[in-house]
Parts: structure tokens; sequence; C-alpha cells
């Protein structure tokens, strides 16, 4: 638990609601930084930290038998219809939580209604949702890991969790050994070194603590038996011996440190030293040189006067053949100009020739051509035989309706014979 209050801040539940919600989420005319494009995955992991508070894992995964998502499983786009599924199963164990009852999403439950009943329960605790619910229809994405995560901060309220201080475990101080350098000495590793090589060499040396020591108590003898004499018992020449074979080992070597700052001082005088030398030894070499350079850059421009006042009358020749060369440009183009629209003029009159040549072509060889005359005499042929055709069906037909109506006069004939006779009949009756 203090591991998990360690990730996530501890105002985490009163920050939620000044979160940003994206492009459509009320604040459009705050002026989003780089960074708030990786702001849901901040969120994303916030939630993660959340749920595992909440114990999700043992009420809802195991329950439902889903896979725990992962910590960036609703900020990245890997399979719409499952994250979808899993924000809903999401969001309605949170809303009971929260102490809300919320029936839980099927599979083929209407989505948009689904996402308007999670948004009214996410008003109905004071958050606000002012995006589009087609926004939670991916399932993933800024909207999907904001509502989540105010569902969750309601959760965590509405169980009275509450956010404590970190506990960081304690940690044992190591003691820093810090490595001696042999070659450098400082002043207050004289004294040990001179107790290091006391102990290491074979041959038994006189201790200079000691020698102290002995001297201030043969002092405070001294002092307490001023009635003794002062005799010398140790034979001078033994004495002189001894302190030619000691004096070696009593002269102390004090090497100097490099991160002292009198030898980075040091180090500076002999450096401006040295650059003060060599400053003079090249300084004549310089000024040397700048004279030779000097010097070589006044012939240089003599010369160039020299030449120019020489070659002045060439110049002028050369300025004025550029002048007539872009002048002869000029006209080249001008005349290349009218070359090219009379070639273009020439190419059109060649094209109306060809076809006046092509249509006087086609008319003499039809004046000269003797084949539209069989053509009209077969034409003629044709029309007098279908003439000839015409004119026997046209008799044909006459002769039909002439027998018709000799027909129908010889029945209306026989139809008025008839209707006398009965007539005639009856009369005699």
């Amino acid at each position: 638990m203090a591991a998990a209050a360690a990730v996530v801040t501890p105002s985490g539940l009163e920050d939620g609601v000044s979160r940003s919600r994206g492009e459509g989420a009320g604040e459009g005319t705050v002026e989003r930084g780089p960074g708030a494009a990786y702001h849901m995955f901040v969120v994303m992991e916030d939630l993660v930290e959340k749920l595992k508070l909440l114990r999700y894992e043992e009420e809802l995964l195991r329950k439902s038998n889903l896979k725990p998502p992962s910590r960036h499983y609703f900020a990245l786009p890997t399979n719409p219809g499952e994250q979808f599924y899993m924000f809903c199963t999401l969001a309605a164990w949170l809303i009971n939580k929260a102490g809300h009852p919320f029936e839980q999403p099927q599979e083929y439950d209407d989505p948009n209604a689904t996402i308007s009943n999670i948004l009214s329960e996410l008003r109905s605790f004071g958050r606000t949702a002012d995006f589009p619910p087609s926004k939670l229809k991916s399932g993933y994405g800024e909207h999907v890991c904001y509502v989540l995560d105010c569902l969750a901060e309601e959760a965590l309220k509405y169980i009275g969790f509450t956010w404590k201080r970190p506990s960081y475990p304690m940690e044992e101080l190591e003691e820093e050994t810090v490595p001696e350098d042999d070659a450098e000495l400082t002043l207050n590793k004289v004294d040990e070194e001179f107790v290091e090589e006391e102990t290491d060499n074979e041959e038994n040396f006189i201790d200079l603590n000691v020698l102290k020591a002995q001297t201030y108590r043969l002092d405070m003898n001294e002092s307490a038996k001023q009635e003794d004499i002062l005799e010398s018992t140790t034979d001078a020449a033994e004495w002189g011996l001894e302190v030619e074979r000691v004096l070696p080992q009593l002269k102390v070597t004090i090497r100097t440190d490099n991160k002292d700052w009198r030898i980075h001082v040091d180090q500076m005088h002999q450096h401006k030293s040295g650059i003060e030398s060599a400053l003079k030894e090249t300084k004549g070499f310089l000024d040397k040189l700048h004279n030779e350079i000097s010097r070589t850059l006044e012939k240089i421009g003599s010369r160039e006067k020299y030449i120019n006042n020489q070659l002045e009358h060439l110049v002028q020749e050369y300025r004025a053949a550029q002048a007539q060369l872009s002048e002869a440009r000029e006209r080249y183009q001008q005349g290349n100009g009218g070359v090219t629209e009379r070639t273009r003029l020439l190419s059109e009159v060649t094209e109306e020739l060809e076809k006046v040549k092509q249509e006087m072509e086609e008319k003499g060889s039809s004046m000269t051509d003797g084949a539209p005359l069989v053509k009209i005499k077969q034409s003629l042929t044709k029309l007098k035989q279908e003439t000839v055709q015409m004119d026997i069906r046209i008799g044909v037909v006459e002769h039909t309706l002439l027998q018709s109506k000799l027909k129908e006069k010889s029945n209306m004939t026989r139809d008025m014979h008839a209707t006398v006779i009965p007539e005639a009949a009856i009369g005699s009756y």
C-alpha cells in the first residue's frame, strides 16, 4: 500500500477534476502544451494504480475471467471491440464500487445506450463530461482514460481510502573507505604512516611519541626532584652513532596534494612565466612575419595599380565588346522570335494548302470517274423493277377489292330477295 501511495500523487483525488480531457473537454480556449499528447499515458498509469488499490484483480478479473490490462491499455489502439467491452465492464464495476447500482453490460447491448448510462452516472457524481459520447465508442483514448480515472477516484472516496505519507525502507549506511595513495602523504596522516612503518620494519626504530612521553616524564621527575644533580650516564660516542642511525628516519617528507589550491596557484604562476617567455621568443617572429606580409601586400597593391593602368584601354575595349555582344544577343532573341512566328504561320499555310489539294484531287477523280453513272443506271433499273412489282401488287389488290365488292353486292341482293318472299307468302294467307 505504501508503494502504491508513492507512485500516485497524494492529491490525486482532488486533481482529477482539473485534468485535461482533450479538445472537447470544455477547456478549448486553454492552449495545450507539447506534452499534452502524452498526458493520457500518465492518467492511465494512475488508473492502474487506483484499480490495484480497489483490488480489481481479485474482485473483477478473476470472477469475470478477464486478462489484466497493461499500463497503457486504454491509451493505445489494439482491438477496439475488446477495449470497448473492457471499458464498459470496468466502468460498471467502478460505479457499483462507488455506491451506485449499475447493471453489468453484456456483449450484445446497444453501445450508445451503455455509453449514455455511464456518462449520466459520471455526471451524477458531479464530474463534467463536455465531449461527444462517440469519443468513447473506440474504447481507447484520452476521454476513456478520463472517465475511468474519475470513476476510480469516486470509488476510492466511497470506500474511505485516504492517501498516507510514503514509508521509505531504512537503509544501512555503509562506511566508505577512501583509497589511500602510498605515493602521497598529507599532514594528517604523517603520524599514522610513521606508526605503520614502525610495525612493518624489522628493525626497531625510536618512536617520537614514546620519546616525547619519556621526555615529559623526565621533566616532571626533574621538576619534582630539583635537588638532584643533572648528570648524563650515556656515552657521547654511542649517542652520536644513534643520532646518525635514526636521522634518515626522522626526516618527514610531506608530498603535496594535487587538489590543493596552492598547487594550482603555483601551476598558474609557472604557466604564466612559461607563456611570457614563449611570447618573448615568438613575438619577434610574429612581428617579422607581419612586416613581411605588409610589404608583400604593398607590392601586390602597386602591381595591381600598374597592371590596371597598363591594361586600361584593353578593359575599355572589353567592356565595349561586352556591350555589343549583349546587343547582338538581344537582336538575335528578337529575330529568333520572329522566325518562330513565321515558321508557325508557314506550317498553318502548308496545312491549308494540303487540304485544298486533297479536295481538288477528290473532285477531279469524281468528275473523270464513271462509277457514279453506273451506280445511277443500276439504281434506275432497280427502281423500274420495283415499280413493275408495285404495279402488279396494286393490280392484285384492286382485283381482290373488286371481288370483295361483287361478293358483298351479291350477298346484299340475296338478302333482299330473302326478305321479300316471306312477305308475299303472308299476304296470300
